[in-house]
């Protein structure tokens, strides 16, 4: 075989290979039948935009399938919408925005003066509605007023003037609330409705957790007022603080302490505690202890120490005094004296000041020891071997106390607190919520 031959045997081998690389080049070439022309993509656009309307500043530029728009429009929403419109024509490949917003004020303010028009139709259209949303607007004012002035219904209750104020803002905020609702609804403004209930609610929730202390303190003021459990210069004790009530207000109670500080107690404080009104009942009884040595009849001591307590003159004899054995000690007994006082005609601290130094003085007349809590030995006498000079000293002992005078200190009630809570009555620019009579000054 020459080498000719070898060549055409080359040849014929390789000749599907020459015939895929022609299949290959004949699949990557564009197909061009039955393209849409530009002046038909031309006209599409624009009779669509004729359909729409509002493109009537847009010029249209079609070659070879690719979109050019140029002109003025109004927005960016026109801008938009002509852009999408021209993208869907079929046959258009690309589109060039050339766009442009007109830059005259009066184009700018065309939109907002057409929008004022048109609000301007419909309020004159809605004027009788309106003239009626006014006039209940302002029928539920003058009905508010008058509520306000004309309360004697409340005075006829008895009401606090705590009470009396928060009823009259709630009425007066229900008639304000249902005026302004009943009038969006004449207005057909049903959403503004919904939207004014749905943001009170959430206002009232977040003013309710940024104002609790207060809403609380202002609530218990109003539960004071009305359940009166003290009066201006009632003697008291809250949360183990001792004073005279000076001032109830809105927030706090007021207490000018028994050193004539001023006190002041938030009313939820007052409400939680436990009160105890010392004035409340006129009749107050008081207690105290005496020490006496284990070797005197103890029957004596309380014959002595009642006969005492019935002498002074500020113990009431109804309810009687009392005199009991209370505490057996080492080297003592605890006697324990009790005694009424009327704290209107007599003071308190002071009935029992002079009952214990009364006390004290007809112990040491009759010779009865108060010991101390030590241990003593005592070296007594026999009566065979008490002298002379002894018994003469027992005899003038028993003769001064047979002759002498009680005498007995001021037991008047102290009106110094009262005094300066009269005084500063005048002073206090806040209200007082104790619709009393101010304290007399003596």
């Amino acid at each position: 075989m020459n080498k000719f031959h070898c060549v055409v045997i080359l040849l014929l081998l390789n000749l599907p290979l020459f015939a895929q690389d022609d299949v290959k080049e004949n699949n990557d070439l564009i197909a061009v039948q039955n393209v849409t022309s530009d002046e038909a993509i031309k006209n599409r656009i624009s009779e669509i935009y004729q359909a729409v309307g509002g493109f009537d500043g847009i010029t249209i530029t079609v070659q070879s399938g690719v979109v050019k728009l140029t002109g003025e429009i109004a927005d960016d929403s026109t801008r938009e919408d002509a852009v999408s419109l021209a993208s869907r024509t079929d046959g258009a490949v690309l589109i060039i925005d050339r766009l442009e917003e007109p830059v005259e004020i009066t184009n700018q303010l065309a939109p907002a003066y057409e929008k004022v028009q048109e609000m301007g139709r419909a309020l004159v259209t809605k004027l009788p509605l309106i003239a009626a949303a006014l006039a209940l607007l302002f029928f539920g004012y003058l009905l508010s007023r008058f509520i306000s002035k004309h309360h004697n219904w409340l005075d006829r209750m008895n009401v606090s003037s705590l009470s009396k104020q928060l009823i009259l803002r709630l009425i007066t905020l229900a008639i304000g609330l249902l005026t302004v609702l009943t009038a969006l609804e004449l207005l057909d403004a049903t959403a503004i409705v919904g939207a004014i209930i749905g943001a009170a609610g959430l206002v009232g929730i977040a003013l309710g957790f940024a104002f609790k202390n207060i809403v609380e303190n202002y609530l218990a003021g109003v539960l004071l007022s009305t359940r009166n459990p003290f009066e201006i210069g009632d003697s008291v004790e809250i949360d183990g603080n001792t004073g005279k009530v000076a001032l109830l207000t809105a927030r706090d109670t007021v207490l000018v302490t028994l050193d004539g500080n001023h006190l002041r107690i938030p009313n939820a404080v007052v409400m939680n505690s436990v009160l105890t009104n010392f004035t409340r009942n006129p009749l107050r009884r008081f207690d105290f202890y005496v020490g006496v040595s284990t070797d005197f009849d103890l029957d004596k001591v309380k014959r002595i120490a009642m006969d005492i307590l019935k002498e002074n003159p500020a113990v009431l004899e109804d309810p009687s005094p009392m005199v009991v054995v209370d505490n057996l000690g080492d080297s003592s007994v605890m006697i324990r004296l009790f005694g009424w006082v009327n704290q209107t005609n007599h003071d308190f601290l002071k009935s029992k000041s002079e009952s214990i130094r009364l006390v004290k003085e007809a112990f040491d007349d009759a010779g009865i020891e108060m010991p101390e809590p030590i241990y003593r030995v005592h070296l007594r006498e026999s009566p065979a071997t008490i002298s002379s000079s002894k018994k003469e000293e027992i005899k003038q002992t028993q003769e001064r106390k047979s002759k002498k005078s009680v005498d007995y200190a001021d037991i008047a009630p102290d009106k110094t607190i009262e005094n300066q809570i009269h005084d500063e009555a005048g002073k206090l620019d806040e209200e007082n919520l104790l619709n009393k009579q101010p304290l007399s000054k003596s």
